[in-house]
């Protein structure tokens, strides 16, 4: 893991607001002790949940979208860190990994343009660079027994989480993606539209389920592509289920679990999908956030759940007076996924 930042103590401390009589999630939440070895002190660590952190959005840039994604885990963070350590959620059940250094590769696009052919292919060849490093963590991670909970970044580190978590387990796995977007788009070289497809393509992710496209921004390619492929990837959408009410939301989590709970799967969750959100593609029209936190909570509570990823949320993008409260936003599906998932008994290995 040469590529990872731990995040201390000492960091820790600075993001935690102590208060008399009240123990915060940052008091009892674990770090990596300076001079121990990162993968035996997760080994032998009885926490089931480790946080991991990608300040990134060369996947989102690659894809045309705005930047701003890279802020995600500091805000989040800092959140997670203030939440209250009770009976219902105790910050001892996570183990602060640290974050994926990227500190190069986001100098390196500064000053690239998304427009010109020869800087689009320099993001996405960095775009593959971190997707080996994320991979490459998150194998460590699964193939440790622990459950990778992973903050920010694109949704093209969905390709790292994916092929990460299934060469630990030795198997292609399932993933069931909250979005608004596909994330199935064209192999035109690696960015934030095409995490699952180059999953799908190498071998990496057998069933896919979108849940709640939006009809108006999904390609007819697209659309073509998985009728094709139905028996492997399928959708509902948005516009269906909680505008005309075709489909009942409670009904169409039940079928997408269904679909993909034969085998381990990563809940990957993009946060453009909830109204005025900031993120790279905001929303005016969407799911809300209670209806989010009843999907981590439906899909957290299952033995083959096997990591979940929170990304595209931007602060930077958003008010600055408000822009803790995607970080907020990020704490509660956490401690969502956390406690749905917590009483779940491990896969015998």
């Amino acid at each position: 893991m040469e590529k990872l930042i731990p995040f201390t103590i000492n960091d820790l401390a600075k993001v935690t607001n102590h208060r008399s009589g009240e123990i915060k999630f940052g008091e009892k939440m674990l770090t990596i002790p300076k001079g121990v070895d990162t993968i035996s002190f997760i080994k032998s660590s009885e926490t089931k949940y480790v946080l991991f952190g990608i300040p990134e959005d060369i996947g989102v840039r690659a894809n045309y979208g705005r930047p701003g994604a890279a802020s995600a885990w500091e805000s989040a963070i800092g959140s997670i860190a203030n939440i209250q350590h009770n009976r219902f959620c105790k910050g001892n059940q996570l183990l602060v990994l640290g974050r994926l250094d990227v500190c190069e590769e986001m100098k390196e696009v500064q000053d690239l343009n998304f427009n010109n052919i020869n800087d689009r292919n320099k993001l996405s060849q960095l775009v593959e660079k971190i997707d080996k490093e994320v991979s490459h963590i998150i194998f460590n991670i699964i193939k440790l027994g622990k459950i990778p909970i992973v903050i920010g970044g694109g949704h093209n580190n969905s390709y790292g989480n994916i092929k990460g978590t299934a060469l630990a387990k030795g198997k292609a796995i399932n993933a069931v993606n909250f979005d608004a977007h596909s994330d199935f788009r064209i192999l035109e070289g690696r960015h934030s539209g095409n995490g699952f497809s180059y999953a799908f393509e190498e071998g990496f992710l057998k069933k896919y389920f979108i849940f709640g496209l939006h009809e108006n921004y999904t390609s007819k390619s697209v659309l073509d592509i998985i009728k094709k492929i139905e028996d492997r990837v399928r959708y509902n959408t948005y516009d269906s289920i909680n505008i005309r009410k075709e489909k009942n939301f409670n009904q169409e989590l039940i079928q997408a679990l269904e679909f993909i709970q034969n085998d381990s799967y990563g809940i990957e969750i993009d946060l453009d999908a909830i109204p005025n959100i900031a993120s790279s593609a905001m929303t005016l029209s969407g799911f809300s956030i209670e209806e989010l936190r009843q999907f981590v909570t439906y899909f957290g509570k299952n033995q083959n759940a096997a990591y979940l990823h929170i990304c595209e949320g931007a602060p930077d993008l958003g008010e600055e007076k408000n822009n803790h409260l995607i970080g907020k936003l990020i704490g509660y599906l956490v401690t969502d996924f956390i406690k749905s998932n917590t009483s779940i008994e491990p896969i015998p290995s």
